[in-house]
């Protein structure tokens, strides 16, 4: 085998998480409560039972090696609600765009509002993460990080004006949207949807390192993110699923309790969305669905 597949299917092993126990017809083990650290965090009894959606890059037994001979693959998750976390990322009251807003809502009013109540019953650890300008106007915001932190000074490269494509490098920019003054104004200032508000003590946090400090604190190991939207912050921001598996977390992204934007040529089948959602399964982090998370607590020891 040349150099080159090897080194593929190395990067298959390292990104399709689980992936290559499955598709080989190996167990794939499950850390049980004996196996997990448990020096500094004590470890709940209470078990949540998921079973977490990912991409196979593998074909089955004696079939061609063509991309539509993959396909979706679960694994089987029995872990501890003291190590998870629910992540609401940039779950906002409005958006400028109608059929987004339209779409959030529908999900916020028919899948947050049973979500929300199951897990703060069951105990669940839930993250409000609003952005950084919202976190910090409120009482909850956990403050684990400087404001040094918070507005860190850049490197000097890319050079400030280039970063800013000014001067001389105007020309890059792209062009002046004269309706931009019309969106900050339907969507300034940024609020939490009043359903996926804060609740008592629930930590807000203001950045992806932020976050970090905080599960390194309580001992969350599973992050279970909803929010919006599915390909843009879900993705791009540095407390976003992508970044926070990144830092090693076992992340899941809730695929009924998300939405991203689309345009004409993707609306119709939500091809942005479902893309995104792909993406995670392709590339190291999973799906669920609310129902699972809602179903999947076990009765209190």
């Amino acid at each position: 085998m040349s150099n080159k597949n090897n080194s593929r299917r190395e990067f298959l092993k390292k990104t399709s998480l689980g992936g290559l126990g499955t598709a080989l017809g190996v167990s794939v083990a499950i850390p049980t409560l004996a196996s997990l650290n448990t020096d500094e965090h004590s470890v709940s009894a209470e078990k949540l039972r998921v079973k977490p959606r990912y991409h196979r890059w593998h074909v089955n037994q004696g079939a061609e090696w063509l991309e539509k001979n993959t396909g979706h693959a679960n694994l089987d998750w029995n872990i501890p609600v003291s190590q998870c976390a629910l992540v609401l990322l940039d779950v906002w009251s409005k958006h400028y765009l109608k059929e987004p807003e339209d779409r959030a809502e529908k999900i916020i009013n028919e899948k947050y509002i049973p979500l929300l109540k199951k897990c703060r019953e069951s105990g669940m650890t839930i993250i409000h993460a609003p952005s950084p300008e919202v976190a910090v106007k409120h009482s909850n915001w956990v403050k684990l990080i400087s404001e040094a932190e918070l507005f860190p000074v850049r490197d000097t490269w890319p050079p400030k004006e280039f970063r800013g494509l000014n001067g001389a490098y105007k020309a890059f920019k792209r062009p002046f949207e004269p309706r931009e003054v019309e969106i900050q104004a339907m969507v300034k200032p940024h609020q939490f949807h009043p359903i996926a508000a804060p609740v008592n003590n629930e930590a807000v946090i203001a950045t992806g390192e932020e976050l970090h400090r905080y599960c390194k604190q309580k001992g969350i190991l599973f992050l279970f993110f909803a929010g919006f939207n599915t390909n843009a912050c879900m993705i791009t921001r540095d407390y976003g699923a992508l970044q926070m598996n990144t830092r090693g977390y076992q992340v899941s992204v809730l695929r009924d309790c998300t939405t991203g934007m689309e345009n004409k040529e993707t609306q119709a089948k939500l091809l942005q969305t479902n893309g995104a959602l792909l993406f995670f399964e392709m590339f190291g982090q999973y799906t669920v669905t609310s129902d699972e998370i809602i179903n999947g607590f076990s009765e209190k020891a």
